[in-house]
């Protein structure tokens, strides 16, 4: 593949083996089961990318599962806010430099804070997206201490 993505570039520069997996996007089915389908891969290994705002207007990266749903409530204890809600779609590419179903939580613009679901401890590896509609990354979880900080808890519905 000879374009990279912000996610792939960091994964690089750190030098963290990794998996590129590529799912046809054509039939229009990007939502996160429907990659886990195309992908042969159980639903609890796969995550998707969630960008937050706080009523004090900051931006929380969470990453959870693709069968399961986010916790609003849980999510703001997580990360010590009394609210959040979900990052409009019109400022998802300005505020992380991806568009709507191509989001990483590695190669953002900016250093959010990050929580990763606690099903994460179960896992040897964990697949989520490359920074690209139609490219997902595997990885081992002990990799992503190296790359990213964050934390884990329990944000799942």
């Amino acid at each position: 593949m000879s374009l990279k993505t912000n996610a792939l570039r960091h994964l690089d520069t750190l030098k963290i083996d990794y998996s590129i997996l590529e799912y046809d996007v054509n039939d229009g089915e990007i939502d996160g089961k429907s990659v886990a389908e195309k992908l042969n891969l159980p639903h609890e290994e796969i995550f998707k990318t969630l960008v937050t705002l706080s009523s004090t207007n900051e931006v929380y990266v969470f990453v959870i599962p693709v069968s399961c749903e986010l916790d609003l409530k849980k999510a703001a204890l997580a990360v010590s806010e009394k609210s959040i809600s979900m990052l409009p779609v019109k400022d998802i590419l300005k505020v992380t430099g991806y568009v709507k179903g191509g989001c990483s939580p590695i190669g953002m613009k900016k250093d959010y804070p990050s929580v990763f679901d606690e099903s994460i401890i179960l896992l040897d590896k964990i697949t989520f997206n490359a920074g690209k509609i139609g490219l997902q990354v595997q990885l081992s979880t002990s990799d992503l201490d190296k790359i990213i900080d964050y934390k884990v808890w329990d944000i799942c519905k």
